[in-house]
């Protein structure tokens, strides 16, 4: 059965979220860096992991670009005391399309004491962008599985890691994966037809077609298997996209609480992210709509002049368009506050 909340402006949130904090008072969070070797990308995998610090390390900023701000980090800094939830964190592809882009989520969750784990997806963004390889979503929970695998052999993190603790988190495509990470399976058809008029998701799907990727010559077995990870106990997903690809009879048997976030009002949600229908076909899950927000809410805070210089890049997606009433910044300590007090009702806190 499915809870429903819809949040409107900033008051109800507080309410929802009143067990979590925005920053904690023991500083900043620590950074390290890790290289994952990946059986299936042929490639390894750069990981990046946000953690509970003492004092030490090198002060860094992380996510930082021509048009987003950064957050800070400790490089370096020793891990606190203590066993601490894992949090597994997928992110988006384009403009979001790596692990440090999320950095205004996740620095905030391992000050509030978890350990924060996000690889960045190969083929994603950068330099390396590739339309067929972010299209391969089968991969992107694999990619999860073996940074977890990685992280809880790992000499540094591993004696202070919760491992009956653990989450996903997802943010757009992310959100795609955490769902796939318990249990959603992709429906090979409609993945096959998802860009055959290019209405679905006009900016992803227009770069598939010019890159010619043909989504019906994928492998239907790899787009439809299990990518299920028995670890994982809880998952949120903020604008999972595509939310309308999913095999709708797997939605049935995820047996673990999900949390599911739409951002914007309803009737201007598009449908490839309106997840209101799947949430209500998984047994334990809640659905938000946060309408202050938009799609692009999930970007950093964007600079001065960050929306002309991306027209000027040839960029036609308001990166920095959020809803009205409300501003990036108190968007993100919404969804900050939302997220830590879902994490931690799922896994509980520090041990």
């Amino acid at each position: 059965m499915t809870s429903m909340t819809r949040l409107i402006g900033l008051g109800g949130m507080i309410v929802i979220a009143s067990c979590g904090q925005l920053l904690a008072a023991d500083g900043l969070a620590g950074m390290e860096k890790r290289s994952v070797v990946s059986d299936e990308r042929e490639t390894d995998l750069d990981v990046t992991i946000w953690y509970p610090a003492a004092e030490g390390g090198e002060t860094v900023t992380l996510g930082e670009n021509i048009f987003f701000e950064g957050t800070e980090a400790r490089q370096g800094a020793p891990i606190r005391d203590g066993t601490f939830p894992i949090v597994l964190l997928s992110h988006g592809a384009g403009l979001a399309g790596r692990a440090e882009a999320m950095s205004w989520i996740a620095a905030p969750l391992a000050e509030d004491g978890f350990i924060v784990v996000a690889p960045t997806h190969p083929g994603n963004t950068g330099r390396d962008r590739s339309a067929e390889e972010t299209m391969k979503l089968w991969l992107r929970p694999s990619d999860l599985s073996q940074a977890l695998d990685a992280i809880g052999k790992d000499p540094t993190f591993h004696p202070h890691v919760a491992s009956d603790r653990i989450g996903v988190l997802g943010l757009s495509m992310g959100g795609n994966s955490a769902l796939s990470t318990v249990g959603a399976r992709l429906d090979p058809e409609l993945f096959a037809g998802y860009c055959d008029t290019g209405e679905s998701n006009p900016s992803l799907c227009s770069w598939v077609q010019q890159s010619g990727v043909d989504l019906h010559a994928m492998d239907k077995s790899l787009v439809g298997r299990d990518n299920s990870d028995p670890r994982v106990r809880f998952a949120m997903a903020i604008d999972p996209a595509p939310a309308d690809i999913f095999a709708l009879s797997s939605l049935a048997d995820i047996s673990v609480p999900v949390s599911i976030v739409n951002l914007g009002p309803p009737s201007e949600i598009p449908e490839t992210l309106r997840a209101s229908g799947i949430a209500k076909a998984m047994p334990l899950a809640d659905y938000h709509v946060v309408e202050d927000a938009s799609h692009a809410s999930m970007f950093a805070e964007c600079k001065p002049n960050a929306a002309e210089i991306a027209l000027e890049e040839g960029i036609e997606d308001p990166i920095c368009t959020d809803g009205e009433g409300a501003s990036r910044a108190a968007i993100h300590r919404q969804l900050i506050d939302m997220t830590i007090a879902a994490f931690r009702k799922s896994l509980g806190g520090e041990g």
